[in-house]
């Protein structure tokens, strides 16, 4: 709190700011009722439909250039993502658990989006300070109704996951003063390589062939994407 910008109190007041967590809250809720149903690996193809969507919005809303090439990436991307995750592969039932993925995934394509249009309305820690805060305060019930049990190990995953969560949302913003959303669009696939790597070194799931595959046309994707003008 004592690092935070001048005025960020202030910013509560702003609907835009509740908007956008509203829709941060709203994901996390969909994408956790799909889990208690659906197999990972379909609600994750699903859920990845976000980049996609946020690509959409920010040509029609943000008018942000977009060119067959760029078209192509985040479509190469998306394929990638499908290597990695081959949905229908771990079973799943493909009812309404699958249903509240594509609403995550809608929900986080209008996140990035509105990310994208608010970056210069506030310095980068002031808008992640809220979006944190208000989202916290929308899940705050939920919460309560499904506390886990309170040990050391749950008490550190929890700490460092909001970490890291903070830190990824921080630079997305800092990301997002300098590029469009639609240069951008297939770089928001390179969470999952840090899905792969944390599997790989905390659980020594290791990745096969397929795996490697669909990491490398993430990779390439995002890379060309970025380098694009």
């Amino acid at each position: 709190l004592p690092f935070l910008p001048r005025g960020t109190w202030g910013l509560m007041r702003d609907w835009r700011l509740w908007l956008r967590a509203a829709t941060l809250a709203a994901g996390i809720t969909c994408i956790q009722t799909a889990l208690q149903t659906e197999a990972i690996a379909n609600v994750f193809a699903a859920f990845f439909i976000g980049p996609m969507v946020s690509y959409l919005l920010a040509a029609l809303f943000l008018r942000e250039r977009i060119t067959l090439l760029r078209s192509a990436l985040i479509l190469l991307g998306f394929c990638g993502v499908l290597l990695v995750v081959r949905p229908g592969m771990g079973g799943g039932t493909g009812g309404p658990g699958l249903l509240f993925a594509v609403a995550a995934g809608l929900f986080y394509g209008v996140f990035l989006t509105m990310s994208r249009w608010l970056s210069d309305f506030a310095p980068p820690l002031a808008l992640t300070f809220t979006q944190l805060a208000m989202s916290a305060v929308m899940l705050l019930p939920l919460g309560l109704m499904n506390l886990p049990q309170a040990t050391l190990p749950v008490a550190g995953l929890a700490t460092a996951s909001a970490l890291f969560s903070m830190l990824g949302n921080l630079l997305l913003l800092y990301a997002y003063r300098r590029a469009p959303a639609t240069r951008l669009a297939p770089l928001v696939y390179f969470q999952l390589i840090a899905a792969v790597l944390l599997g790989l070194f905390l659980f020594s799931t290791l990745p096969d062939a397929l795996t490697w595959a669909g990491l490398a046309v993430i990779i390439t994707a995002g890379i060309t994407s970025a380098r694009l003008r």
